[in-house]
């Protein structure tokens, strides 16, 4: 009878595995790379404002205005707000703007005490911009001079209302390579384009806050960042926004002309995912729970079935077929994400240490929220919505 039980269960592993690789195959075939979308000649290409919130990035804020003031585009303007930084971030900025007459550099005004921080910087930036598009993304990122002219012609292609890419994701220290994989892996497996695309059903989407291009018309009539103004992850409550007013919205692989690197050891990463995780899910505490155990189940169950087997205890033949048959559909899956992101191949072979990290993440991001612990940057996050 345990035997039987435990062969269901893992055909049932197996079963969601396998809707996962569908999924992933799909998405392999709809997600466009940023670059590949044929070359438009416009008689006006629209007037771009590209807007970047700062704070304490003195290590990064340079590197990121230069490749956005180099962009081969006609028309644009760059403006960079400093969200009362405490380190050299303004100086920064007020050396880069007697440079470039493109660059427009803000001072930010107080946070209310209504707003979380990034969120206001931004709404001040859309409130001061000149274009008809308007381009976010994070002063950890690196651009390609072609970037922009890409993005608006692959804006204009899909006739879309919102254009979000994922950037190339760089990880350098260990604390990087064991947890930010499972970023563009959960969209690559949970969001079938083809469908997302199709059905009006909002939480089916992903925007990626290290760009969003949007037209200057659909940002202002889903009411902008003051419409998302306490929600922690700004980037996903805007696309499901802009997918629940029957907007456009579309998604490209940006990796070969945006680069980033959204943290620089396991202390930020640990920190950076716990403030968004639970929010991710709307603080949806059932749902929340559900998802990350059964993810730890799907890719654990049938490893610890074979370790349990290599350690000694008996399992039946047909068992330990399933348990190989399902750890190798996994690998399958997670070889795939990593070569199409660039990760190093080898941490395929560490998917469950991947997989074990972001759920000790997410349970410690439910943690903070629901103890009002949540920070970053020096900031409390302020707890909204909470069910």
């Amino acid at each position: 009878m345990i035997d039987v039980f435990i062969n269901m269960t893992l055909m049932g592993l197996i079963l969601f595995e396998l809707v996962i690789l569908l999924i992933l195959l799909s998405n392999l075939r709809v997600l466009p790379r940023l670059g590949s979308y044929p070359t438009l000649s416009p008689a006006n290409w629209p007037d771009v404002s590209i807007l970047v919130p700062a704070r304490n990035e003195e290590d990064n804020i340079e590197a990121c205005v230069r490749s956005l003031l180099g962009q081969n585009y006609p028309n644009f303007e760059v403006r960079v707000l400093d969200d009362h930084s405490t380190d050299g971030t303004w100086h920064i900025l007020q050396q880069l703007a007697t440079e470039n007459d493109r660059l427009s550099i803000l001072q930010g005004d107080p946070l209310p005490a209504d707003w979380l921080g990034k969120h206001w910087a931004c709404h001040q930036l859309a409130q001061t911009a000149a274009g008809e598009v308007l381009l976010f993304t994070d002063a950890d990122t690196r651009h390609h001079p072609l970037t922009l002219r890409d993005s608006v012609t692959a804006l204009i292609t899909e006739k879309a209302d919102l254009l979000t890419a994922m950037p190339f994701e760089e990880v350098g220290s260990w604390g990087e390579k064991l947890v930010v994989p499972i970023i563009p892996w959960s969209i690559f497996s949970f969001v079938p384009l083809a469908l997302a695309y199709r059905l009006k059903y909002s939480a089916l989407s992903a925007t990626i806050g290290q760009f969003m291009l949007f037209r200057r018309e659909a940002y202002l009539k889903i009411g902008g960042y003051k419409a998302v103004q306490h929600h922690a992850v700004d980037d996903l409550a805007l696309g499901r926004r802009i997918k629940a007013h029957g907007l456009r919205w579309r998604l490209v692989d940006g990796g070969q002309r945006i680069r980033c690197r959204m943290y620089n050891n396991f202390s930020q990463v640990y920190q950076g995912l716990s403030k968004n995780l639970f929010a991710a899910f709307e603080y949806k505490i059932p749902q929340f729970l559900f998802v990350w155990l059964w993810l730890g189940f799907v890719f654990w169950g049938p490893l610890a079935i074979l370790g349990l087997a290599i350690v000694g205890l008996q399992f039946s033949p047909y068992s330990l077929i399933l348990a190989t048959v399902a750890a190798a559909i996994a690998l399958f899956q997670w070889g795939i994400t990593h070569r199409r992101f660039a990760f190093p191949q080898y941490l395929t072979l560490l998917y469950p240490i991947i997989i074990l990290l972001s759920v000790i993440i997410a349970f410690n991001s439910m943690v903070l929220t629901l103890t009002n612990r949540a920070t970053w940057k020096g900031r409390a996050l302020v707890r909204s919505g909470l069910r």
